[in-house]
């Protein structure tokens, strides 16, 4: 048996990534720390003597910092976009209530017979203000800018989310697969860029508050370099690939196109719910999906060939712990009737009603369970809860309220859904540990993410449909106590999906073809 990775064979392994994102992630900080110490200084000085706009800038600043941040990063896509203009704008918006507050309070607690003597000595306004009031406050104001700064970089891990970069790319594919060493090179890095940023800004209020033009240019000199190197890096990016956390982490996704079709583009991490929309509107040029996604409709995309075979079967089937089907006889055959009910093309419908038509998935669900006679209203739930969960997509959503009509309907259980378990491992680990009794799950997901055969293992697998079904059945069963019932009925596998303009104008019909039209005509 292999021993398990370390965190440092994962550093080796991905230190060029790491260093590109922790550059990424800085370059995110620094722009909306520059923003909002140019727009928060003079905004806190205005309204000192200014109470009652002191009370409305200070109150609309205290506002924003109450708004989850991943929320606000959602109010910014329909008005920027993906990409990092929105996460800027984002963790300025963030950073204004510290810099504005701290200015406010620094300038107002100076002693008001200091301004009385520097009048008297005949000092006009703008020179008290810059020889007086702005030194003597600087300890408080850059309190502020460091407070910002620490906010800021650990916001900023949630501006993977919308294409953005940074470490959250790591953090969140880690949590995606329940991989500790990928949370670990992300969450390390962003700790230590909090505490560096932060002593380097102490270093400069404690040796330079009474100079006010060195500290100034020293805060440019430590923030202006890495924020236009930022800048020009997302001004000359092109062919651009989004991927989601989960996929990157794959050997069965990115990592597989890396090793077997020698895949060279550009990648951002980017969440499910707008990778989509980002490719319709022209941000990406290429996307990892399901092949039975009903957004492939949606917005008019086309599914690579996966000519070299990364991408194994996936056949849908729900997974139930052995000892939740002895306790309870009757419920397999109950489960089992949705088995061979839905094809992919009947998916990818009902996936096109819940993710672009926005119905609800027990509305979508209940309708087609009426439409091949499945349905039963629930005349008695007396009897004993039973845990269903699901990883956080629409398709996933659908199948666990179509088990639970079928359960309430067919049996008297009860049935409690838990649909925010995230990714793959995280269900998994929820059932192995008897938090739910049983989740829809894929037998590419369950072979190459959960059993993880060696190369070796996996080269004499045959990854016909039946066959690694019936391989990744018993390896459950033996290892895991766990059954995989009957299958659903369609296969919905990882592929990649462009434009179908694009791809069409650029003749590229499989994998293979990005070599040559995309990504390996890179300037």
């Amino acid at each position: 048996m292999e021993s398990p990775e370390s965190l440092w064979d994962f550093i080796g392994q991905q230190y060029g990534k790491i260093w590109e994102q922790t550059l990424t992630h800085l370059g995110l900080t620094s722009m909306s720390l520059m923003l909002a110490i140019l727009l928060g200084v003079p905004l806190g000085i205005s309204i000192v003597k200014r109470t009652s706009l002191a009370k409305l800038v200070l109150g609309a600043a205290g506002l924003l910092q109450t708004i989850p941040s991943i929320a606000l990063l959602g109010m910014m896509i329909p008005l920027l976009g993906i990409g990092p203009m929105p996460a800027v704008i984002a963790l300025f918006l963030y950073a204004l209530l510290p810099i504005i507050r701290n200015t406010y309070t620094g300038i107002s607690g100076i002693d008001s017979a200091v301004t009385e003597a520097a009048e008297a000595m005949g000092l006009t306004s703008w020179q008290i203000l810059w020889k007086v009031h702005l030194p003597l406050a600087m300890p408080v104001l850059l309190a502020g800018v460091r407070t910002a700064a620490v906010i800021n970089i650990g916001v900023a891990t949630l501006a993977a989310y919308i294409a953005a970069g940074g470490l959250g790319e790591f953090i969140f594919g880690g949590i995606a697969l329940n991989n500790s060493n990928m949370i670990l090179a992300g969450a390390i890095p962003a700790a230590l860029l909090a505490i560096i940023l932060d002593t380097l800004l102490g270093l400069l209020q404690k040796y330079q508050t009474a100079r006010l033009g060195p500290l100034l240019i020293s805060i440019a000199l430590l923030l202006l370099p890495i924020t236009l190197w930022y800048g020009r890096q997302q001004i000359t990016m092109s062919n651009l690939a989004g991927f989601t956390p989960e996929f990157m982490g794959r050997q069965d996704g990115y990592l597989g196109l890396k090793s077997v079709y020698d895949f060279d583009m550009s990648t951002v991490v980017i969440s499910d719910a707008v990778m989509y929309k980002a490719i319709y509107q022209e941000k990406l040029d290429l996307i990892s999906g399901y092949s039975t996604d009903g957004r492939l409709k949606a917005f008019d995309l086309v599914s690579l060939i996966d000519d070299k075979g990364v991408f194994p079967p996936y056949e849908a089937a729900m997974v139930v712990r052995e000892d939740v089907l002895l306790r309870y006889p009757d419920l397999q055959a109950v489960l089992e009737r949705l088995s061979g009910q839905i094809n992919d093309s009947i998916m990818t419908e009902l996936n096109y009603r819940v993710d672009y038509l926005k119905q609800r998935p027990g509305k979508v669900a209940k309708e087609f369970l009426q439409k091949r006679s499945l349905y039963r209203d629930s005349d008695d739930s007396s009897g004993p809860t039973l845990r269903i969960g699901s990883k956080i997509f629409g398709e996933q959503y659908i199948l666990i309220n179509m088990y639970k009509m079928l359960i309430e309907g067919y049996t008297n259980y009860q049935v409690e859904t838990r649909t925010g378990l995230g990714g793959t491992k995280i269900c998994f680990d929820a059932l192995i540990h008897n938090e739910i009794d049983m989740y829809p799950e894929y037998t590419g997901t369950g072979l190459l993410v959960l059993l993880q055969p060696s190369a070796k293992q996996l080269e004499s697998l045959d990854t016909a449909t039946e066959q690694m079904y019936n391989y990744v059945q018993e390896q459950f069963q033996s290892q895991y106590k766990l059954k995989w019932l009957k299958p659903i009925g369609f296969n919905n596998s990882y592929a990649l999906m462009m434009r179908r303009k694009q791809a069409s104008d650029l003749k590229i019909n499989k994998i293979s073809d990005l070599k040559y039209s995309l990504y390996g005509n890179k300037q």
